[in-house]
């Protein structure tokens, strides 16, 4: 299962207070149409808020007498009235972990207007959460002090206005994150990924059910091997049946072998010391003379014995995700005159592949039977020889 990466909750606790106050008016300048907004937290001295808005408000201009008749013109009266109706907004901040009802309601008390000034709304914000209770109890005192418009913004609140696209940036300049350059890279990710799942199909297409070369781009010492012994324990390339694309990514047959499922279709079991996935030598040059099992003509013989009903492959699908490949190479070469599929391996025998599908199927045309195992141990039973049931160990 793939996991989905999120963003971690904002430590705006981390903030310098001062920052914290700069971060919240900034977020507060496409809040309301303002005449002005001024940073009053700066200065040190705020008389209980941080920062002081004037909200423009539009006013009907009546018909007066034309210019002609000694009257004033309508831009003449809308500058002699600008200003006077504007709304008055406190905004407080408080870079804290936890506000209470009761210290809330406190902060509201120590607010300080002029003799001329007449408060229309307030915005209280903090770097914590708010209760319901704390909630309440706040806008009981707002409608107390006779404000038309109160807001509360927490932590969530905050975060939800960041999220905005309209303020990604002021994310960014305070956390480090963009979600406009994330969506960027996504869009980038996922057109390279269509562009390579289109590519495969194309090239690949003709190609199932045959052997195809699975390539490191580190691979600097293709097509040679020198130690044989270290080369299976971590190979740079790989010789594998193609079985086609699932909405994974590219298939490819890793395991096939020899096997029974019987009538209930869970228990099932399997001649894993022959992997028929590579046995051919033709189209793979460093299989050598291994693939020639000893073994092999005794579990034929052994498996023809079993009913037609419960005769099985067993097959084990390796997957790699089409962003994990770089390339594909539709000329091949000598070695493999076959389409080689470049994508990164990882320093174990798993190679380039992410996950791994077993499927037990029956041989028959008709009433065709499967069992997916969740592992080698799932449902599996005794039914084939002991020597015939394991791999040997340098295999």
């Amino acid at each position: 299962m793939v996991t989905t990466r999120t963003i971690g909750p904002l430590h705006f606790e981390d903030l310098d207070p001062k920052r914290f106050e700069d971060l919240v008016r900034q977020l507060a300048y496409e809040f309301k149409p303002w005449r002005r907004l001024e940073a009053t937290g700066r200065s040190g001295s705020d008389e209980g808020f941080d920062a002081r808005g004037y909200e423009i408000v539009a006013i009907a201009i009546p018909p007066v007498a034309s210019a002609e008749e000694g009257g004033e013109t309508v831009e003449e009266r809308s500058a002699l009235n600008e200003g006077l109706d504007d709304r008055l907004w406190l905004i407080q901040c408080k870079r804290e972990r936890a506000i209470g009802p009761k210290a809330l309601t406190r902060y509201l008390d120590d607010t300080v207007l002029g003799p001329d000034e007449k408060l229309h709304g307030l915005v209280f914000t903090a770097a914590s959460d708010f209760s319901k209770k704390a909630r309440d109890e706040f806008a009981k005192k707002c409608r107390e002090m006779g404000l038309e418009e109160w807001h509360l913004w927490g932590k969530a609140e905050l975060e939800d206005r960041l999220f905005r696209p309209e303020n990604d940036h002021l994310l960014f300049a305070y956390f480090g994150v963009s979600l406009t350059i994330r969506r960027r890279s996504q869009r980038a990710d996922l057109r390279a990924r269509l562009v390579m799942k289109r590519k495969a199909h194309r090239i690949l297409e003709d190609h199932v059910n045959a052997p195809l070369l699975l390539r490191s781009p580190d691979a600097a010492e293709y097509p040679y091997v020198g130690d044989l012994a270290a080369f299976k324990k971590d190979p740079h390339w790989m010789v594998w049946p193609y079985r086609g694309m699932s909405h994974e990514g590219l298939k490819f047959c890793v395991e096939r072998t020899f096997a029974y499922l019987s009538d209930d279709g869970k228990s099932w079991d399997a001649a894993m010391a022959v992997n028929e996935a590579r046995s051919d030598a033709d189209r793979d040059p460093w299989l050598g003379e291994e693939w020639q099992n000893k073994m092999r003509p005794a579990i034929v013989d052994f498996w023809d014995k079993i009913p037609e009903a419960n005769r099985a492959w067993l097959e084990v699908i390796g997957l790699v995700p089409f962003e994990d490949v770089l390339e594909i190479d539709d000329l091949g070469d000598e070695y493999v005159d076959a389409p080689h599929i470049y994508a990164p391996f990882v320093a174990t025998w798993r190679g380039p592949f992410r996950g791994f599908i077993a499927e037990v199927e029956t041989i028959g045309h008709r009433d065709r039977r499967n069992f997916y195992p969740d592992d080698r141990t799932d449902g599996r039973i005794t039914y084939f020889p002991a020597e015939f049931r394991e791999r040997a160990e340098d295999d």
